[in-house]
Formats: C-alpha cells, sequence, structure tokens
C-alpha cells in the first residue's frame, strides 16, 4: 500500500511518501510545498493544489493520511490553516484517494508509543523506523511522515476484512 502523510498549513505543506507492506516501511519521496507571504492568499492555496495534484499523479499513493485540525489560540491561523486543508482533501478526491485523519496524540501514541511524545521524540522516531540517516527537513516533512507511518500501524492494526470495508466506505460518492 502506498500512503503519502500530510502535514497541512499554507506556508509549508509537508508531504511524505510511504510505501508499506506487512509491517515494512519504505520511503519512495517526501518534502514540503510552500508558499510566500507575499502572494495573495487564493494564489497560495492554488500553489498548493497544483504542486499537490503533481505530487499525487506522479506517485500515485493509494491513500492519504492526514493531520486533524486543531485551533490553538490564533483563529485566523486556525481558519486559513483550515482553508489549506480543504485545498488539500480537494486534491486528493479529484485523484480518488481515500483520506484517513488522524489527531496528534494518535499520531504520537502510534509512532512513539506515547501520546505526550514531544516534538522531538517523534522525529528521532520516525528517522529511526524509516531507517534515515537524518530527520528530514522542514520539520513539517518529518511530521507528515509521522501521520503516514501512523496510518500504515492502524490500516494494518484493523483485519484486512475490516480495512476493505472502511477504504471502499471512504470512496463512496
Amino acid at each position: 500500500m502506498r500512503i503519502i502523510g500530510i502535514d497541512p498549513g499554507y506556508a509549508i505543506v509537508g508531504f511524505g511518501i510511504l510505501e508499506y507492506s506487512g509491517i515494512d516501511f519504505k520511503v519512495v519521496e517526501y518534502g514540503a510545498i510552500t508558499t510566500s507571504p507575499d502572494m495573495d492568499f487564493s494564489e497560495r492555496l492554488k500553489t498548493i493544489y497544483n504542486d499537490l495534484s503533481f505530487v499525487l499523479k506522479r506517485y500515485g499513493p493509494h491513500s492519504m493520511a492526514i493531520e486533524k485540525l486543531y485551533f490553538n489560540t490564533n483563529q485566523k491561523t486556525g481558519i486559513d490553516v483550515a482553508q489549506a486543508r480543504g485545498v488539500i482533501m480537494l486534491s486528493a478526491a479529484l485523484n480518488d484517494i481515500s483520506v484517513f485523519e488522524y489527531t496528534p496524540l494518535q499520531v504520537k501514541q502510534s509512532v512513539v508509543g506515547y501520546g505526550k511524545a514531544d516534538k522531538v521524540q517523534v522525529m528521532e522516531m520516525t528517522r529511526r523506523i524509516l531507517g534515515l540517516e537524518k530527520i528530514p527537513k522542514p520539520d513539517d516533512t518529518a511530521d507528515a511522515l509521522a501521520v503516514a507511518i501512523c496510518h500504515g500501524h492502524c490500516a494494518h492494526s484493523v483485519s484486512g476484512t475490516e480495512f476493505k470495508k472502511m477504504y471502499r466506505r471512504t470512496n463512496l460518492r
């Protein structure tokens, strides 16, 4: 199964593509889509959509794992991230890719085994699980890889029949 993990944002969208089989992960590609603060916000969303659509077409993931949005104290930033997240999910839908959402707690639990792990612990375990020499930069990329790992673990933890039902449900129109 090929998974794309996404750490949503509007300045930086981290992505990581993994091939997952059984309990093994193989890194296919990772990186970040960036937009400039000098751009109109609608142009930033357009850039995210176009660049992500290119990545999805090039690497053909079967599923997208994306971090659920949580609002912090800055609601304006939260709303802008939500808009970028909508564009990201639209890109997946238009490419017939199933989307699965995970909370930061779920990602930390899945990658580190502890839901209150700090960012450094998550990035280091991501590096170890994937057998990388260095933690990928920017941090958003490492976060996206962690989300993809979480999805691999969650998809593996349910039985094949249950996962196929979940997968089919997300593809219903």
